[in-house]
């Protein structure tokens, strides 16, 4: 599989700082939501810090975790 181009990054630093804004507003800590999405909390952070290519599995379960409809986080 190619590298990840500069857009493709650009995507998911979006998608994890709506992941990050979603979790504070909540009130809730990374290790919470992990443990409510049924995620590891290193998982989480590496989201958040867009540093993973998120599954559609769990965009809605972290979607879910956060009370949100998945289309939210984009």
């Amino acid at each position: 599989m190619p590298p990840a181009t500069q857009k493709q990054l650009d995507q998911r630093a979006a998608f994890g700082r709506r992941v990050r804004a979603a979790r504070v507003g909540r009130g809730t800590s990374q290790e919470a939501l992990a443990h409510d999405a049924g995620l590891d909390r290193s998982y989480v952070g590496q989201v958040e810090r867009g540093e993973r290519n998120v599954t559609l599995d769990n965009i809605h379960r972290l979607a879910e975790a956060l009370g949100l409809p998945p289309a939210d986080l984009f």
